[in-house]
């Protein structure tokens, strides 16, 4: 039996090495090592000889980065799920070997096209650069995370270039960086490594002075609104005893109520509206509801203190006659303004079961997941007194096109009614807020976002965060937000397909220059 020496095996703590700098590179950790995370990796790939050691090298660092990054999943299925905490462990173990296959993925088909075609050093690096890109590009994942989310995070100024190119667009500047450290590394002892370094510094600095300026030369705002964000701290028990119809429903709107009340009384302007967060009016809402007893005491609550509510709840889809995850607007005096938003992307395993239409006995043996009809999409604005705002619920907000949508369609700000109780308090609360209001950053208006449990926040079309709220806390806060009433279109609005363009037609370029190269050398 053969065994590996010594200097082998240590070519393996390379892509640990990898795991680790992407792992702690992710919000809530500053992005400290996104600009050569990925170079320890492709060090170890260019050394292997054998597809599976490709592959596994690739999975240990997914694996690793993933169970960094991404443990809350433990927390999910524990709370979500109601799995025991071994059970959880192991489903998080599950979820690291799955959740992020696009490295291993990107390395194997690399390594097929390098022994296929024999690239020359420089386009072999460079492909295995674009493909690792692309791979992360396209990658199937619920949680739709990147690279460009933790400058923003850590409120480094390059950020603002997302206005350009999109977060997807600096997660590809940022993973394609990796290759010119890459050679910086491996010419380290000569004057070509130190030059490299120097250069990417310099660029960096100037991308991130590039990015001040884009801040500063925003439109001045020509309106603004005063907005109350309610945070009830309903939990996720407290919110499924009140679908079960348990006796909580009066309670977690007594509690929404209070907030409110105890928040106007301190306010100092008058309050356009308050924003309720996903699902916080635990009951029907809707012209054909409007009489029931909950309904009625909204209104009547509304109608005393003349304040409009915009308020996550739930709705009826006429046509299938299923229950819908909404978000309702009323005017000050209770009565529903048109038309509401039904959420359109749904929570898999919480909100629908993939698969069901086509196998319907899988709801025999999941009958505890929800079971909700979709809306139409981002295909009209919410609009009250004059404002026209763009709706979303919860990690819909992950997705730029539907919020493309929403700036196609002249919304003034974003309202994001979210329910983030079954994530812990540790990264995803904090993972998710930023990814919500990175939409802002890109088609440059305010987002508003209130959640059950928190982080409940205001930002500005210049990414700017006003006070957030704790979590885990009852809480509400009023805000002052300027905005613009004809926000301009961004060039990332304009042209979105922009970045999938260069980088598949530089792939398109490099696959072609290594054919032809391939060609003259008759292999």
């Amino acid at each position: 039996m053969n065994s590996l020496s010594p200097s082998q095996n240590r070519l393996w703590l390379l892509p640990v090495l990898s795991g680790v700098l992407i792992g702690t590179s992710y919000i809530p950790f500053p992005p400290w090592a996104s600009l050569f995370c990925f170079v320890p990796l492709w060090i170890f790939w260019q050394r292997q000889t054998r597809l599976k050691n490709v592959f596994f090298g690739g999975l240990i660092t997914s694996f690793i980065f993933t169970c960094i990054g991404f443990n809350w999943v433990t927390y999910l299925l524990h709370e979500f799920a109601g799995l025991d905490w071994p059970l959880a462990v192991l489903g998080m173990v599950v979820f690291g070997l799955l959740a992020h296959l696009f490295v291993p993925v990107a390395g194997v088909l690399w390594f097929l096209g390098q022994r296929r075609f024999h690239w020359p050093e420089w386009l072999s690096l460079a492909l295995m650069a674009l493909i690792t890109t692309l791979c992360e590009a396209y990658s199937l994942t619920l949680f739709d995370w990147n690279f460009g989310y933790s400058w923003y995070g850590s409120k480094v100024p390059i950020y603002q270039w997302a206005e350009v190119i999109g977060f997807r667009g600096l997660s590809a500047a940022t993973l394609l960086t990796n290759l010119p450290l890459y050679y910086a590394w491996q010419n380290r002892k000569n004057n070509r490594g130190p030059k490299l370094l120097a250069a990417v510094m310099v660029g960096f600095i100037l991308l991130n002075l590039g990015g001040s300026w884009l801040k500063h030369r925003l439109p001045t705002p020509d309106a603004h609104l005063t907005a109350l964000l309610v945070q009830g701290n309903i939990g996720s028990s407290d919110k499924m005893a009140a679908e079960l119809g348990n006796g909580y429903p009066m309670a977690i709107i007594k509690t929404y109520m209070e907030l409110t009340d105890n928040a106007l009384a301190t306010a100092k302007t008058k309050v356009d509206f308050a924003l309720w967060p996903e699902s916080a009016f635990p009951a029907l809402l809707g012209e054909s509801f409007k009489t029931k007893d909950y309904p009625l005491l909204l209104r009547e609550f509304q109608k005393s203190r003349q304040l409009a509510i915009i308020t996550g709840s739930y709705g009826m889809d006429l046509t299938s006659r299923m229950i819908t995850n909404s978000l309702f607007v009323l005017d000050e005096n209770g009565e529903i303004v048109p038309p509401h938003y039904s959420k359109t992307i749904l929570l898999a395993f919480g909100e629908y079961i993939p698969g069901e239409g086509i196998f319907p006995q899988i709801r025999d043996w999941l009958p505890q997941t929800g079971q909700f009809a979709r809306g139409a999409g981002p295909t009209a604005l919410l609009h009250l007194n004059g404002y026209s705002m763009g709706a979303q619920i919860c990690y819909e907000s992950l997705f730029p096109e539907f919020t493309r949508s929403l700036a196609e369609l002249g919304a003034q700000f974003i309202v994001n009614a979210t329910n983030d109780s079954w994530y812990g308090a540790w990264q995803e609360p904090y993972q998710h807020m930023y990814m919500t209001l990175a939409r802002g950053v890109e088609f440059r208006r305010p987002v508003l976002r209130a959640t059950n449990t928190g982080i409940s926040v205001v930002s500005l079309a210049s990414g700017e965060i006003l006070e957030r709220s704790p979590l885990y806390e009852a809480w509400a806060g009023i805000y002052d937000i300027p905005f613009l009433k004809n926000p301009p279109v961004t060039l990332y609005q304009r042209f979105f397909w922009l970045v999938p363009g260069l980088l598949w037609g530089s792939f398109v370029l490099l696959i072609g220059i290594g054919l032809n190269s391939a060609k003259k050398t008759g292999k």
